[in-house]
């Protein structure tokens, strides 16, 4: 009879124990995030449409996957300094400030612009073949070379300033859906190149986020069939006007493609 009676107390304690740490952890996930979007023009949402006014030439959308993921979560802090053409050193020079040692939740995509992504892009669409495959080389060895670096450079700075932070390195989609069938008139050899410099970057990324030990949000299988010429609804803009939206996300692949995958990351 004793034996039961001393056995009962000490589940009741155990138990009070366990929903006393319960609560306490719940407490602190409620008590919210401090997040802060960087980057360039795939995380401020340049094609995606409804440009917030204050944004200027930087071009942040309200159908960006960093304000998508504040409208759902609604996080303590929210700062949105992402900006169209952000090189790595824009990010150092013009949106690090953001950052604090209060920060809990970073996410940025940086590298297409420094490897020349545009000018790259507007050879292969208006170029020969050859001439595609010599800028896309040219692109490549840069990645390679000399944006490992750059990107080292940019990650360390995030550490200094929030060294608490979850940070996500978001990566860039495939372009063409190669062997599919669309209007826009490029060849697969130029549609196979270009998906190829997305591979080379993206592979850079996820490597200099790793040393960094950061997290590393791979987009390209999510897009895949979603690409220009892709049998599924196109998350992509092509040649379009203005010019500086062709070939950015549109606002369902910031919803579809980069939010699921930023969330999960």
């Amino acid at each position: 009879m004793i034996r039961p009676a001393r056995a009962l107390p000490i589940a009741v304690i155990a138990a009070g124990l366990t929903m006393t740490t319960l609560f306490t952890a719940s407490s602190a996930n409620a008590a919210g995030v401090n997040y802060v979007a960087l980057g360039d023009s795939y995380s401020s949402g340049v094609g995606a449409g409804s440009y917030l006014s204050d944004s200027g030439s930087c071009k942040r959308s309200t159908n960006a996957y960093p304000y998508l993921w504040k409208s759902a979560h609604s996080p303590s802090s929210f700062k949105f300094v992402a900006c169209s053409g952000a090189r790595t050193g824009d990010i150092l020079n013009s949106q690090i400030s953001a950052l604090d040692s209060g920060t809990t939740l970073v996410s940025i995509s940086v590298g297409g612009n420094d490897a020349g992504f545009a000018s790259t892009m507007q050879t292969c669409v208006l170029g020969s073949d050859s001439d595609c495959i010599n800028a896309i080389d040219t692109a490549k060895s840069y990645a390679l070379n000399t944006l490992p670096g750059q990107l080292d450079n940019v990650y360390s700075a995030i550490k200094a300033k929030s060294p608490n932070a979850h940070v996500v390195v978001m990566g860039y989609p495939h372009i063409y859906k190669v062997g599919g069938a669309c209007l826009f008139g490029i060849g697969d050899t130029k549609r196979a190149a270009i998906n190829g410099a997305a591979d080379t970057l993206d592979g850079v990324l996820a490597k200099r986020a790793a040393n960094a030990g950061f997290s590393f949000g791979d987009v390209r299988g999510i897009f895949t069939d979603h690409e220009v010429c892709g049998n599924l609804t196109t998350w992509l803009n092509s040649t379009t006007l203005p010019i500086d939206e062709s070939y950015h996300p549109k606002a369902a692949g910031q919803a579809g493609g980069y939010l699921p995958v930023f969330s999960q990351s």
